[in-house]
C-alpha cells in the first residue's frame, strides 16, 4: 500500500492552530454573543436582526445599555456607508443603489428563509473570520500554543493509520521469523471454510 508523502511541518502546524481555533469555538459557544455584532453589522442585520421580535430587541438593547445601542447604530451605518462607497463583490452581501440613489432591495439568494437559517449563517460567517484569525479583539496566541486544545483521540489515530500503511503485510506460518522467506503454498491448517 502506498505511503502518501508526509505534509510539511509548516503545513501541520497551520492545520494544527486551526484544529485548535475550531475545538476553542466548540468548547466555548459564549464567543458567539450579541456583542459580536460589532464585527459585521451588516451581516449581523441580515441575519439576526431582521427576525428579531420587538421584545427580542428591547431585551438585546436593555442588556447593551443606551451606549451600546448607539454604538451598534454607529457601527452599522458606518458600515451601509462604507458598503456602497466602495463595494467588495467577494463579500457576503453587496449593496447597490439605484439611478435615483436609493438602496436597491438585496438578492432573494442572499435572504435566509428563517430565523434558524438566519443563526447558522451568522455563526458560520463568524466562525470562519474566527478560524482565519480576523478577530483583532482575540489573543489567539492563548489557543494557537495551548495543548489544551489538542483533539488527542483524531492525532492517535491519524498516527496509528500512518504506522499500519508503513508495515508491510506477513503470512503468519511455522517457522517464519522476521527476515524469514515464507512459502504460501505449504501451509496448512484452517481452511476458512467452517465445519458443521
Amino acid at each position: 500500500m502506498a505511503v502518501p508523502p508526509p505534509k510539511p511541518p509548516e503545513v501541520l502546524q497551520r492545520i494544527r492552530i486551526k484544529n485548535r481555533r475550531k475545538r476553542y469555538l466548540d468548547t466555548h459557544p459564549d464567543y458567539f454573543s450579541p456583542s459580536l455584532e460589532l464585527a459585521a453589522p451588516l451581516l449581523y442585520d441580515r441575519t439576526i436582526r431582521r427576525f428579531q421580535t420587538p421584545s427580542e430587541r428591547e431585551s438585546e438593547g436593555r442588556s447593551k445599555g443606551y451606549s451600546g445601542v448607539l454604538e451598534a447604530d454607529l457601527w452599522r451605518s458606518e458600515a451601509k456607508m462604507e458598503a456602497l462607497a466602495q463595494p467588495d463583490i467577494s463579500g457576503t452581501f453587496v449593496y447597490k443603489r439605484g439611478p435615483n440613489g436609493e438602496i436597491l432591495a438585496e438578492d432573494q439568494d442572499d435572504v435566509p428563509l428563517d430565523k434558524e437559517d438566519g443563526k447558522r449563517k451568522w455563526r458560520e460567517a463568524m466562525e470562519l473570520r474566527f478560524l482565519a484569525g480576523q478577530d483583532g479583539d482575540f489573543e489567539y496566541k492563548t489557543v494557537d500554543e495551548s495543548e489544551d486544545f489538542d483533539d488527542r483521540g483524531i492525532e492517535d489515530r491519524e498516527e496509528e493509520e500512518r504506522y499500519f500503511a508503513e508495515e508491510e503485510p506477513e503470512w503468519v506460518s511455522d517457522g517464519g521469523g522476521p527476515g524469514h522467506k515464507k512459502e504460501t503454498a505449504g501451509l496448512k491448517g484452517e481452511t476458512g471454510v467452517q465445519d458443521f
